[in-house]
């Protein structure tokens, strides 16, 4: 089953309002990431590992012609090293993300990013619950809550609106 962990940018923190900024990054073999390196790393934006690569490949093709390896040998580093690149792509997109000052906020497993997605989310919620005021969900009906001291005047509620005669007066003892 694979893996995923989970980035957040920290400048926006992770609150209710950067859940569409979360990056789902699976763990394992990039396929794609081994067979067109150039512009999975394109697609991708990562544009350092894509100079490095480039470096790489290009340096490791001219010492290879340099000590006079043949076609064969110069084709087998070549794919050895996308092979390299397909197992090492997702390491290179959390790399990126961690230079970019994000941070990683879980691991998930799940069979797909969509299902990753859906583990993730309930359980951070769960936690966020506790954590975050969800102004959603606050009760704007009903008085604060007050603790109950006898001889305290915070400890009796206040009388609502209308509840005295006609609503014009307070009633007797009530707070106006």
């Amino acid at each position: 089953m694979p893996v995923y962990t989970v980035h957040a940018p920290t400048a926006n923190g992770a609150d209710l309002r950067a859940t569409d900024q979360f990056v789902f990054v699976r763990d394992g073999f990039h396929f794609w990431a081994a067979l067109f390196a150039p512009l999975w790393l394109i697609w991708h934006r990562l544009w350092l590992a894509l100079v490095g690569w480039v470096i790489v490949v290009v340096a490791l093709d001219l010492a290879l012609r340099r000590l006079g390896a043949g076609s064969a040998a110069i084709f087998l580093a070549d794919l050895i090293l996308a092979i390299l690149m397909g197992f090492e792509a997702g390491s290179l997109r959390r790399w990126t993300l961690l230079r970019h000052h994000w941070r990683q906020l879980d691991v998930v497993v799940a069979d797909d990013e969509e299902a990753a997605e859906r583990r993730f989310f309930d359980r951070w919620a769960a936690k966020q619950r506790g954590i975050v005021n969800d102004q959603q969900a606050v009760d704007r009906g009903a008085p604060p809550p007050t603790r109950d001291v006898p001889g305290q005047s915070f400890s009796k509620s206040p009388s609502l609106p209308g509840s005295g005669i006609i609503g014009l007066f307070p009633e007797p003892g009530g707070q106006r």
